[in-house]
This record gives C-alpha cells, sequence and structure tokens, in this order.
C-alpha cells in the first residue's frame, strides 16, 4: 500500500513545487508592474500639475468634475502623503471645488449637477477632512434629492423610477449617473449615519436597484419590454431602459434587441455591488458571464474607441470591488485582468506623461481628463496586484 502511494507523493511534491514557481513567476510580474505603475503614476501626476489654472482648477471652471477627478487622482498615488502638510497646489484645487457648492448642496458650476456633485464628493472623500464632512454630507442629501420617482409616489410604476440623471435638462435616469451617484452615496455611508452629524435623508435603495436591473438585459429580472436574453445581449447593460449606446441588433427571428455594451455593463456590476446584492444572484452572475464573454482591452465592446478610458476605469473598478481574480472566459480560460489592463495603460502613456484618446466622444480628447482617469486606473491596479 505503502508503496503504491509513493509515486501519488511524489506526484504531490512535484506539482506544489512547479505551483510554487509559477507564483513566483506571477508575483515577480506583479512587482515589476507595479514599479512600472508608480513611475507613470508620479509622471501622470506631475503632467496634472503642470495643468493646473492659476485659480486652482482644472479645464472648464463651470465643470468642477475634471477638476474633481484630477484631485482624486492626485491623492490615489501610492506614494502620496496623506500624513503630511497637503501641497499648496493641492489645497488650492479643494478650495476651487469648495468654491462650486451651491445653496441646494449640489456641487457644480452650470448643468450636470449630478455628475459634477458625485465627482466631487469623491475627491472630498479622498481628501478625508474634517471640516468637509458638512459640505460632503449637503451634496449626499443633494443626490438623493435627484432620484426619480416618477408616476404614483413610492411605487416604481415608471421605468425611470428608482435612478439619477443629469438634472436640470436631462431630467430622466440614466445608468452613468446613477452609478457615479451610488458611488457617491455607498462612500459616504458610514460618514451619514455618524450621529454627530444628525439624522440624514436615505435614498431608496430598493428603488436604486429596480432601476439598474431595468438596464440589464436579462429576461429573468428585468420587467421591461425591451430586456432580451439572446447570446449577444444577455446579462450586458444598456445606457437606460429602451435606449443603448450600441444601437439595435435584429435577432435571427426578426426581434430587434438594444445592444448591451461595455462601460455600462462593469457601471451595472459596480451598481449591484455598491447596492449589497449577493455574488451569486443571477444578475451578478449573468453580467459577469457577459464581461467574459466580450472580454477586450482594444475597444469599448458596442462602442469602439468611444468612452476608452471611461471604460478601463470602470473595469479597474469593478472587477476590484467583486474581487474577481481572473475573469473566466467562454473558452474556458481565465484572463488576468490586472496584468493585461495595466500592460494596455503603461504601453498607452505619452511622453508629457499624459494619456489621450482619439475619439472625442464624451471629452475623451481632453488630455486632463483621460490623464485622470487613467492614474485614477492605475492606482486601483496598484492597490489589488
Amino acid at each position: 500500500m505503502l508503496k503504491a502511494l509513493l509515486p501519488l507523493i511524489a506526484a504531490t511534491v512535484t506539482l506544489g513545487a512547479q505551483e510554487v514557481t509559477e507564483n513566483k513567476e506571477v508575483a515577480n510580474h506583479y512587482l515589476s508592474l507595479k514599479l512600472e505603475s508608480e513611475r507613470a503614476i508620479t509622471t501622470g501626476v506631475a503632467y496634472l500639475k503642470g495643468q493646473q489654472q492659476p485659480e486652482g482648477h482644472w479645464g472648464d471652471p463651470k465643470t468642477p468634475a475634471v477638476t474633481a477627478l484630477a484631485l482624486t487622482a492626485v491623492l490615489r498615488d501610492p506614494s502620496f502623503d496623506h500624513d503630511g502638510e497637503i501641497p499648496e497646489w493641492v489645497s488650492k484645487g479643494f478650495d476651487f471645488l469648495r468654491s462650486c457648492k451651491k445653496p441646494d448642496g449640489g456641487i457644480y458650476g452650470k448643468g450636470l449637477a449630478t455628475y459634477n456633485t458625485s465627482t466631487s464628493m469623491i475627491a472630498f472623500l479622498a481628501l478625508g477632512k474634517e471640516e468637509d464632512e458638512p459640505l460632503i454630507l449637503s451634496a449626499r442629501a443633494f443626490l438623493i434629492n435627484q432620484q426619480t420617482d416618477w408616476g404614483n409616489k413610492g411605487e416604481t410604476d415608471d421605468q425611470f423610477d428608482g435612478g439619477i440623471g443629469y438634472g436640470g435638462s436631462y431630467p430622466h435616469s440614466d445608468m452613468s449617473n446613477t452609478y457615479l451617484s451610488l458611488e457617491a452615496l455607498y462612500h459616504s455611508k458610514q460618514l451619514a449615519t455618524d450621529s454627530k452629524h444628525g439624522k440624514q435623508p436615505k435614498l431608496d435603495w430598493e428603488a436604486a436597484l429596480q432601476f439598474v436591473s431595468r438596464c440589464q438585459n436579462l429576461t429573468e429580472t428585468n420587467d421591461q419590454p425591451f430586456a432580451s436574453d439572446d447570446p449577444d445581449n444577455k446579462g450586458g447593460f444598456v445606457y437606460f431602459p429602451a435606449d443603448s449606446k450600441a444601437g439595435e441588433q435584429e435577432l435571427p427571428d426578426g426581434t430587434v434587441a438594444l445592444r448591451s455594451y461595455g462601460s455600462m455593463s462593469y457601471a451595472g456590476l459596480l451598481s449591484f455591488i455598491y447596492a449589497d446584492l449577493e455574488k451569486d444572484d443571477p444578475r451578478i452572475v449573468a453580467v459577469l458571464d457577459w464581461l467574459g464573454r466580450n472580454y477586450t482591452l482594444a475597444e469599448n465592446p458596442g462602442l469602439g474607441e468611444q468612452g476608452l478610458y471611461y471604460y478601463y476605469q470602470t473595469i479597474a473598478k469593478a472587477l476590484s470591488a467583486a474581487g474577481v481574480d481572473k475573469l473566466k472566459l467562454p473558452d474556458g480560460k481565465e484572463a488576468d485582468w490586472r496584468l493585461d489592463l495595466t500592460r494596455k495603460l503603461l504601453a498607452n502613456q505619452r511622453e508629457d506623461g499624459s494619456w489621450i484618446n482619439s475619439n472625442s466622444r464624451w471629452w475623451e480628447n481632453d488630455p486632463v481628463l483621460v490623464t485622470s482617469y487613467t492614474v485614477l486606473s492605475l492606482a486601483q491596479l496598484h492597490a489589488v496586484m
């Protein structure tokens, strides 16, 4: 009996040694990439510093979200000293953001109030100053007040109910603003429950989850007529119920489906996580399946190069938050998305430290915006490698 077990023990030892060797190789890849990422982040931050305007903002002062993204990118730099004195240029940027607070609690310039407010909240949360807590909570209350509840109150009887839109002239909900708002609300939840600030308004999270579910191509959980379980689109997300930025697809049976696409599908996954869905929930299982079937860094699936760096950032955030080590692909293989995405971003950096998208959709021909997205993505990847 012992002789019979010896070959098995030897095989186990051999496999164990091989596994250790492979793990070391992977660890070395990660270490090398982390060091490269640190250098890329440093030069990216230096580029951003050089683009700051004398008044403290980046880009158009009427769109403080650009300033907020740049500041958050600076603060997420692994080498940033959060215990030391905040550099004057960073403080100046936050002074500008504070000046954008409106009487209604929002943080914005002209229009796009929800987008600007949610993005600015994340910057202030990253700074973590107690003096900014009232400002953050006022902004939080503003976002909660933007939650759509048309028709009969509290019944989610309208397809847009539960979600959040841009506000102003774009009143109806969409996945992008909803995900960004849920992100800001999720990360400020602990602050809102701190009794020292008194009673705070609450989002209707069930209604928010209903809206997000109504943006997913999944008939099991989406009660909207557009939802499709066809092989190309099942599990993925559209921009809002009955509209996809990726357009429509005619199916073999003659029906028409709204195309699921990459960036909103990762935004949908993040939204589910912020709403505290369990990992085995069919909605999370379905979107992860779609993401695996459509995994690519060559484009934003369904949109080509449109919104490419926004897409990259949603990948970094969503798969990190979901605890995905390797993304399962349809051929049975697994993608090491952390290695893949880090290498892609490093390869795309320009000599001056910036990044830019050749496609101008959603302002991605602005190197300040895209560099901020990319530094944030690299910092997120650095944290999970």
